[in-house]
């Protein structure tokens, strides 16, 4: 956010380690910021990850020394060296206890807004306690990596903030606190571990006495709850209610805001982070541009010109052909392989190059609507969809998902959505408990571009259209299973 000289800051971060931390802060001194404008500061983490501190590492919070980097006088505050974090998919069997202690997987998908992945950090959690009981044991807090960070500012134990927290599969997302049910099942005493979570827009404290000693903070400098890397990049675009957002990149990635969560076997449901009665989705889908990008190649000899006129030539409802594209299995739904149907529901083989650019793309974005609706998202009044990524410089692209969704499409640069995002937070926390909504915060922040509106037909055709790729995707289903 460009600034006066005078000027307050609000500070975002996106980052995963103290060193990190060290390191940035120590450009931005060189660079010459100017640290006693920073009026708050906010941050994110990746999702899911944790952090697990060694007892007594309190007391190495409180007492930094700001002639040290943070690295070198915390690396030894932590009971485990190498933290899990999204990527580990070892804990299979941790998650079937789980859903077993809840009464099944989508009675956990109701509770805790998913149903239990590898990857979240309840499930993390209990294997490690089954695994290195000796270092669980050595344990006094757990962090997820934005409260985490949020502590290194605080020089204590930050709270982990409901938007976060909603990925760990231990959060109630309608309570907003821990589950009982699932605490118990993870580990003993867990609740003591964790801490109580706290809203999003929380304000946690001042900055310690190390920023303010080492890089010049101001006393006055408050600490908003940081939160993860996903929820904050919905902050910073901006999102309003009834939107949606779709990331085209290699993955397709949907971010919805929800008032009433129907949450399912697919997709997570977290805790919004920046109305407290509010909610959002994410859904992944891993075939995304790199399998549009294969149907160029195939079909319009390697042009997105070529691929792009197929798509203004064929008309919306491509003659009621219908196309699934599973280069490689697939998040949402979990399915396999290249399906093609006709307007008969029969399978066949092949269609023209046209054809086939159209089915791509309206099949996409049919796959992106359904698993949205299905999540407790609607299309009303006002929608807008937001396109990010490589494919939105495609309008021909975003013309079908304007279609598809009967909603315009509008267009952002959002390179750094995360740090934005905790940026805005830092902004609207100071101000959320008196009332003031973020979306009056950040409204002179710059608008999305429109880029195109839904064709007058759209509702009619794809409203149809939708209940027939409901039924054929049930069909690939049960052909994937068997």
């Amino acid at each position: 956010m460009a600034a006066g000289a005078d000027s307050p800051l609000y500070l975002g971060l996106d980052f995963s380690t103290q060193q990190a931390l060290d390191l940035l802060l120590d450009r931005m001194k060189r660079a010459r910021l100017d640290f006693s404008r920073v009026k708050a500061l906010s941050g994110s983490g990746q999702q899911h990850g944790s952090v697990f501190w060694k007892k007594g590492a309190a007391g190495a919070l409180a007492r930094l020394d700001p002639g040290q980097h943070l690295y070198r006088q915390l690396q030894d505050s932590f009971s485990v060296q190498d933290s899990p974090v999204w990527m580990d998919s070892s804990s299979s069997q941790q998650c079937q206890d789980l859903q077993e202690a809840a009464g099944g997987a989508l009675r956990l998908a109701e509770i805790t807004g998913s149903r239990a992945y590898e990857r979240f950090t309840g499930n993390q959690i209990s294997k490690l306690r089954q695994t290195r009981a000796e270092q669980f044991q050595d344990t006094e807090r757990i962090s997820l990596v934005s409260s985490f960070a949020a502590s290194l500012f605080l020089g204590a134990y930050a709270a982990i903030d409901y938007s976060d927290g909603s990925g760990m599969n231990l959060l109630d997302i309608r309570s907003r606190n821990w589950s009982q049910i699932c605490l118990e099942a993870s580990a003993p005493n867990l609740d003591r571990l964790l801490g109580a979570p706290l809203p999003s827009t929380s304000v946690l404290g001042p900055v310690s006495s190390y920023f303010v000693r080492r890089y010049g903070f101001s006393e006055s400098c408050r600490v908003v709850a940081f939160t993860g890397d996903n929820p904050a990049s919905l902050a910073g675009m901006r999102l309003h209610q009834g939107d949606v957002a779709v990331s085209l990149g290699t993955s397709d990635t949907v971010f919805l805001w929800l008032q009433e969560p129907q949450p399912a076997l697919e997709g997570h449901v977290f805790c919004n982070p920046v109305v407290l009665q509010a909610y959002m989705a994410l859904l992944c889908f891993k075939n995304g541009s790199l399998t549009r990008e294969r149907i160029r190649n195939q079909s319009s000899a390697g042009s997105w010109t070529a691929f792009s006129e197929a798509l203004r030539s064929t008309p919306l409802g491509n003659h009621g052909n219908i196309g699934f594209y599973f280069d490689t299995m697939e998040i949402t739904p979990p399915a396999v392989g290249v399906h093609r149907f006709d307007s008969n529901d029969c399978e066949v083989s092949r269609w023209s190059p046209e054809v086939e650019v159209r089915a791509l793309v309206e099949g996409q974005f049919l796959s992106r609507r359904l698993h949205a609706e299905r999540l407790g998202y609607s299309i009303m009044s006002g929608t807008r969809v937001l396109a990010t990524g490589g494919a939105s410089a495609n309008n021909q692209i975003l013309q079908v998902l304007s279609d598809v969704f009967n909603a315009p499409v509008y267009t952002m640069d959002l390179s750094d959505s995360a740090c934005l995002g905790s940026a805005y937070r830092a902004l609207h926390g100071l101000v959320a408990e008196s009332g003031a909504s973020f979306l009056d915060v950040v409204k002179n922040a710059p608008e999305p571009q429109l880029v195109c509106t839904p064709h007058p037909t759209a509702q009619q055709v794809y409203g149809h259209m939708l209940k027939r790729f409901a039924r054929l995707e049930d069909r690939v289903l049960q052909r994937t299973r068997t």
